[in-house]
């Protein structure tokens, strides 16, 4: 049964809009960051690295966003043509904002951490006339992140890139990706994610996450059924709870739930999980494929991602997803 109808008249398959940044990621491994001396340069930011994601699964991607006007502006935007990403629609900041770092610690595999500096970053000065209608028109996709609407002009940039979507009859996902530093307050994330949500199709989140969109609500027990019945008053088809290592559970609108089977993985970071397994995911919907396929590929991307050093970098094709695939169910692959 398809949950989700994706457009068949649109020239593009997938835009993304919000955070663009350089992920430094330590080299020195199980190591706390007071130790660490060298780092990686990678392109991050979830909208950035799921936008990768799907275009490294074949799919025709743009993006929505804005750069700062310097080396690592440059750097982020070069990046992106080179994996086929559209760049047209990103938009230079002249206002001397920066691009936005994330320091990466991996202590052990699963004991990882960010550091975060997000001062007058370029991405979150985005303007709402910087949105281009026609790329949004012209996708059967539109992904949305939580961080894009910490902070204004951003957020009223995103709130226009949806109202876009639904003048055209475009898919909106929803990546919670809750990051507290950027926000003033709980209650201010409640409110404005809220409000993003209501209009998406498709969210995604950890139980945490949606229990912190909660935050004015009753759901003591913190019951997902509760949870995801709430969006399917709104335009919500599908609602995508993640429990970590206990795997994931998909609620549609009809009642039923579903669960994917986990794949064994010899874990470096824990990091890029997330956005591997969103790219997998909605690829797999967008390909037709039941709710449980199109998890069980999102899972092995994400498998693949935390088994390497990077994220976006990590990001693998189609014929990579399959191949770890079949090495599992040869038992070729081992949990570390």
């Amino acid at each position: 049964m398809a949950y989700v109808t994706f457009p068949a008249d649109k020239p593009a398959d997938f835009v993304a809009i919000g955070r663009l940044c350089i992920d430094l990621n330590a080299n020195e491994i199980n190591r706390p960051m007071e130790e660490t001396v060298s780092f990686t340069k990678y392109v991050g930011g979830s909208p950035a690295n799921i936008c990768i994601g799907m275009s490294r699964f074949g799919m025709k991607c743009d993006f929505i966003g804005k750069v700062a006007d310097d080396q690592m502006g440059r750097f982020i935007t070069g990046y992106l043509q080179r994996n086929g990403i559209e760049t047209s629609h990103l938009a230079v900041d002249k206002t001397g904002a920066v691009t936005g770092l994330a320091f990466t610690e991996i202590k052990s595999p699963t004991d990882c951490s960010i550091l975060m500096y997000r001062d007058n970053v370029a991405d979150l000065k985005l303007q709402p006339d910087e949105v281009s209608e026609s790329a949004i028109a012209g996708a059967k996709l539109l992904l949305i992140s939580g961080t894009a609407l910490a902070q204004s002009p951003s957020r009223e940039a995103v709130m226009q890139a949806l109202n876009y979507a639904k003048k055209h009859g475009v898919v909106v996902a929803f990546d919670v990706d809750y990051r507290p530093y950027t926000w003033k307050s709980a209650e201010e994330t409640a409110v404005y994610y809220n409000l993003a949500a209501e209009k998406c199709d498709i969210i995604i989140g950890t139980r945490e996450e949606f229990d912190m969109m909660e935050r004015f609500e009753a759901n003591p027990e913190k019951d997902d059924r509760i949870t995801a019945a709430k969006w399917f008053d709104y335009d919500a088809k599908i609602v995508i709870i993640k429990h970590g290592k206990e795997g994931s559970i998909a609620y549609t609108k009809d009642g039923s739930s579903h669960r994917a089977r986990s794949f064994p993985a010899k874990v470096i970071k824990t990091f890029g999980a997330g956005d591997s397994y969103a790219a997998g995911f909605l690829y797999g919907l967008m390909k037709g494929w039941t709710i449980e396929k199109s998890m069980e590929f999102g899972s092995a991307a994400a498998c693949i991602v935390i088994s390497s050093h990077s994220c976006s970098d990590a990001m693998p094709t189609v014929a990579q997803v399959e191949d770890y695939i079949a090495r599992s169910n040869r038992g070729e692959i081992t949990a570390s």
